[in-house]
C-alpha cells in the first residue's frame, strides 16, 4: 500500500509535488485503513491528504545538507535491480 513514499529529499531533480501527493495520499490511506473513502467520509480524507503534503512541502523546503544530490535516475536503477533480483529469487 506504501508503494509511493520514498525518501524525497536530496535528489536531482527535486520531488515534484506530483511525487508528495502521491506519498502523503498513500500515508492518509495508510493510516486511515481506506484505500478510497466513502462519500462521507471523502472531504475529510481529501483535506488530510492536503494538509499531509503541505507540511512535507515545507519540510523538504526547510532541510539542509552539506551532502551531495543523488541522482533520481542510478537511485532507480538500483531499486529496479534489487526488485529483479528479489522476484529471481
Amino acid at each position: 500500500m506504501c508503494r509511493s513514499i520514498h525518501t524525497l529529499y536530496n535528489f536531482e531533480p527535486p520531488a515534484t509535488e506530483e511525487e508528495v501527493r502521491a506519498a502523503a495520499l498513500q500515508y492518509i490511506r495508510k493510516i486511515s485503513g481506506f484505500t478510497k473513502p466513502s462519500q462521507a467520509n471523502a472531504v475529510a480524507f481529501e483535506r488530510a491528504v492536503d494538509a499531509v503534503a503541505a507540511a512535507s512541502e515545507h519540510l523538504l523546503g526547510k532541510l539542509v545538507t552539506a551532502a551531495p544530490p543523488k541522482d533520481r535516475e542510478v537511485h532507480a536503477a538500483r531499486a529496479r535491480a534489487r526488485r529483479a533480483q528479489r522476484q529471481a529469487a
